[in-house]
């Protein structure tokens, strides 16, 4: 592996399921070390769906930095290579005035292509991605759902079984190559020029629930219904296929009634939280803290910088 030279400079970077006070912890860290903070969540990108992403609030964001949060239109290409290429190219510039970076997030994907670089996968042939879109649109996501399980069992345990798209790109990738996707996806890490610090917030389930199920309801009284009618017409575009939009605009679509889709988000959001520690729990550089010890994240972080 290629050594490069490093910078001065150390990522901190904060893991853990949603709604487990990731936000709260990286800003409080922000405020110690003098740091700008990274969002690695790849739905508070899109600036017209802060309240369901969760997103960091106004007063939070004049208080410190962030980056990453409310950059772009839910219409706009995103994905994850180009998520690697920017931040990297941040990190260079922000190095220069700071020893320190804050990143956190709960998009594993996400964070892993900027610590360890994202795989160079194949180029798919037609035929594949047109029998696959064909799958989606005749079977649904369910049909996806299960040649995923069939193809590669390992990363249908850690992939957002509601992102159709992840699914599609999975499954082609199996079938180009006669390999699981799991398997390509454990190169050895890209060299990076920084050093990085990884805490993982460990909290209990039953207390992870009652904050999940009273974060949704926060967030309704908040607006996000309201929020989630304005973007209604776009729902066709990926980055409002995530869980929250989808209950609401199956809501919409008479579907479901009200009570039920509140219900199904909170549901939903159990299960995804679950598939996030799944991911997170297979890094085995993440030092993992309770929830609510603030003072011994710090204290591990200050030994790092010696």
């Amino acid at each position: 592996m290629t050594t490069l030279p490093k910078f001065m400079g150390k990522l901190i970077v904060v893991e853990g399921p949603t709604a487990s006070g990731k936000t709260a912890i990286a800003i409080k860290l922000a405020q110690k070390f003098g740091a700008e903070i990274i969002s690695a969540d790849s739905r508070q990108f899109y600036k017209e769906i802060p309240i369901g992403t969760a997103a960091p609030t106004k007063y939070e964001q004049s208080e410190i930095v962030h980056h990453f949060v409310g950059t772009l239109s839910v219409a706009e290409d995103y994905n994850v290579y180009k998520f690697e290429h920017d931040v990297l190219n941040l990190l260079n510039t922000r190095f220069v005035d700071s020893p320190v970076v804050i990143m956190t997030g709960g998009s594993g994907l996400y964070i892993d292509a900027v610590c360890k670089g994202i795989d160079i996968l194949p180029d798919i042939d037609e035929s594949i991605r047109t029998t696959t879109n064909e799958l989606f649109e005749k079977e649904g996501i369910t049909a996806l759902q299960k040649q995923l399980q069939e193809l590669d069992s390992e990363y249908y345990e850690q992939v957002d079984l509601n992102n159709p798209k992840r699914l599609m790109r999975a499954i082609e990738v199996c079938l180009q190559t006669d390999t699981p996707y799991s398997q390509l996806r454990k190169n050895l890490p890209q060299p990076r020029s920084f050093d990085i610090v990884k805490i993982g917030i460990s909290i209990p389930r039953e207390i992870l629930v009652e904050r999940i199920n009273k974060r949704v309801d926060m967030m309704m009284d908040l607006g996000w219904l309201d929020e989630a009618k304005s973007v209604f017409p776009m729902k066709g575009y990926n980055s409002l296929n995530t869980v929250g939009y989808k209950e609401l605009f199956a809501f919409f679509d008479n579907e479901m009634i009200y009570d039920q889709a509140i219900e199904k988000i909170k549901t939903n959001t159990r299960r995804y939280a679950k598939r996030q520690m799944t991911w997170f729990r297979r890094d085995k550089e993440i030092h993992w803290f309770d929830y609510d010890d603030i003072d011994s994240m710090v204290e591990y972080v200050e030994s790092c910088m010696l």
